[in-house]
């Protein structure tokens, strides 16, 4: 039967890059397409190719009626299995269904399933527990070659990390061990399209983003939780504060409104939506919340569609399976640090739609989040960082890692762990016991090193990824230092270089020694003397030292003094140096670098 839709470029190549993988893989994998990019398309297209039975899973009714009305439009019958939506039919080749309604009743999904595909799968977790996972491990009963597909615009959750492990463009997604690497839901990532590619071809609207001509939210000084959210108490304390701030900024909304089709507001917490009501026309707006009752949403999100209302309020319930293609303001009142979140709110302005020019957006929370700056994979460090291409030493991959850059663009700081590229890809060869996959690169930027055999683990690392040995944490040493009356332990807030050149009886020659002079905060101080005419007292500079230079980015083999002061400014600071009382003077034991942990750096508050 002939598809009553000609996919799109990017739309087919998804479909081929899923047939290919499945025909040579087993192994799970994801394509990312951004908000907008027609994923229900592709779900249509490869539940129209198969030839055994499929489920097609999604979190929200919406989903399921619209991946279901796609496929229905080839001419063809599907099911439908969701109590929001009164259905429960799972005898067809293709069920679609709601994850809530087949986790309540596995019991009737005993037949052998070839293919899972599951919408806006960022949402699944690595929980054995998880209704996810508890449908997979079910399914895999009945056919231990199930097949699991995920889509999605935002294949990464902060605080949780990428839920990916490989990506087909030949790099690993942040793993620091092994037990990351396992706990991440799915395996590869087979395709991926950017925001930027779908705007500048014309398949989004481009968004017309501008700062605030009022006053913003400050939410600064508010404590985080590891997904980059805050409480919703200390929310509304500090909204309270500033009630002329909301008005105000209300007031611009509705002003730049007049030339707009609709307008969707995020807000940080239901009372804060609520306050951005009272300044907004009745009879053209609308508040959903979690608490809204499924039937009076279903009502309103249709008036807004309709274009009956004029303005939707919400609150973290319309990020995701929401299309009103005529939105064309988004104004964003509530903090997040999420890139993916950002990305999901803007999206529901970019569709196309006839008479739309352009999706305006302004944040009024201050998030300083780049529209088209790429997930990095960790939680921003700090609000001045920003996505940076760091080169690998070892292997030359690019790597994209938080950081900081000087006026001309230099990379002068990132916080980058270990390199993401893999060290050989073919793409035509099939992974098999003979054939496995790719190893990562294990060059580090930041490491620590095994006191047992010398190699290189991740600076959160408890056992040796080599020898197995214990690696001593770092909170430990300082601990016990701490107790210890003959040690000294500094918070190192700089370190100063001196030479010494000093006369060998023996040997008649000039020998050039460098003393490190570390500076704590409160002024204290400890040294450490380091003889260039020895090779062994260089090899312990180096791996200090010169393997750590700039970050780990240039890391050099310093063979003479002269070499060490004419860079001396890029030799890295340790963030803790422990002593011990030798007689009369005091002797650097341990220097720790990349610290983390309970105790303060010099350079934190």
């Amino acid at each position: 039967m002939n598809a009553p839709f000609k996919l799109r470029p990017y739309q087919q190549e998804a479909v081929d890059a899923t047939v290919k993988h499945f025909r040579k893989s087993d192994e799970s994998a994801v394509i990312v397409l951004p908000t907008g990019a027609g994923k229900s398309l592709v779900i249509a297209e490869l539940a129209r190719l198969a030839r055994r039975k499929i489920l097609v899973l999604a979190h929200v009714k919406e989903l399921v009626e619209q991946n279901h009305a796609k496929y229905q439009s080839y001419g063809l019958v599907g099911g439908i299995f969701s109590a929001g939506l009164n259905r429960k039919e799972h005898r067809y080749q293709v069920t679609f269904a709601s994850v809530q309604s087949v986790s309540a009743s596995l019991a009737q999904f005993k037949d052998e399933y070839s293919l899972v595909i599951i919408d806006e799968c960022h949402r699944v977790s690595d929980d054995e527990t998880s209704q996810y996972q508890r449908i997979i491990a079910q399914l895999r009963q009945q056919n231990v070659g199930l097949k699991v597909l995920g889509l999605t615009a935002t294949p990464y959750r902060l605080g949780t990390g990428w839920i990916y492990r490989y990506h087909y463009r030949g790099f690993v997604r942040s793993c620091h061990s092994q037990s990351d690497e396992q706990n991440k839901p799915f395996v590869h990532c087979i395709n991926e399209l950017s925001l930027i590619y779908m705007i500048n071809k014309g398949y989004l609207t481009k968004p017309k983003l501008i700062d605030a001509a009022v006053a913003q939210y400050d939410f600064s000084a508010l404590t985080q939780n590891r997904f980059g959210e805050y409480a919703d108490k200390d929310v509304n304390q500090l909204l309270s504060k500033h009630p002329r701030v909301t008005q105000a900024i209300i007031e611009q909304v509705t002003e730049l409104a007049v030339k707009r089709q609709a307008v969707m507001i995020f807000a940080a917490t239901v009372d804060h939506a609520k306050e951005i009501i009272g300044y907004l026309p009745p009879e053209h707006t609308a508040l959903i919340t979690g608490a809204t009752e499924q039937r009076e949403r279903d009502k309103l999100i249709q008036r807004f569609k309709q274009r009956q209302l004029k303005y939707l309020v919400n609150v973290s319930v319309l990020t995701t399976g929401f299309d009103a293609p005529h939105v064309d303001f988004i104004a964003i009142l509530r903090p997040t640090q999420s890139v993916s979140l950002y990305q999901q709110i803007v999206g529901r302005g970019l569709r196309l739609s006839e008479g739309k020019q352009n999706c305006l957006v302004i944040d009024y929370a201050g998030n300083n989040i780049n529209l088209y700056h790429p997930e990095v994979g960790e939680k921003k460090p700090n609000a001045d960082t920003e996505p940076v291409q760091v080169l690998c030493p070892g292997c030359g991959f690019a790597n994209i890692f938080w950081g900081k850059t000087n006026g001309n663009g230099q990379v002068i700081e990132h916080y980058g762990r270990r390199c993401q590229g893999l060290l050989e890809t073919d793409e035509d060869n099939e992974l098999t016991a003979s054939n496995p996959r790719p190893e990562q690169c294990d060059y580090r930027f930041r490491f620590k090193a095994c006191p047992h055999c010398g190699s290189e683990n991740d600076i959160a690392a408890r056992n040796c990824h080599q020898c197995k040995n214990a690696i001593i944490d770092p909170d430990d040493q300082l601990r016990d230092a701490l107790k210890l009356k003959d040690a000294m332990v500094i918070r190192c807030a700089g370190i100063s270089l001196n030479t010494e050149a000093t006369i060998d009886n023996t040997l008649s020659n000039h020998k050039s020694r460098l003393k490190i002079t570390y500076h704590g905060e409160d002024g204290e101080e400890l040294s450490e003397w380091f003889d260039f005419s020895k090779p062994a007292q260089r090899n312990i500079f180096n791996k200090l030292f010169g393997r750590r230079l700039a970050n780990s980015q240039v890391p050099q083999e310093f063979s003479q003094l002269e070499q060490v002061l004419a860079i001396k400014t890029l030799l890295p600071v340790p963030d803790f140096v422990i002593a011990r009382k030798k007689k009369r003077y005091w002797q650097v034991q341990e220097r720790i670098f990349d610290y983390q942990g309970i105790y303060r750096k010099a350079d934190k508050t």
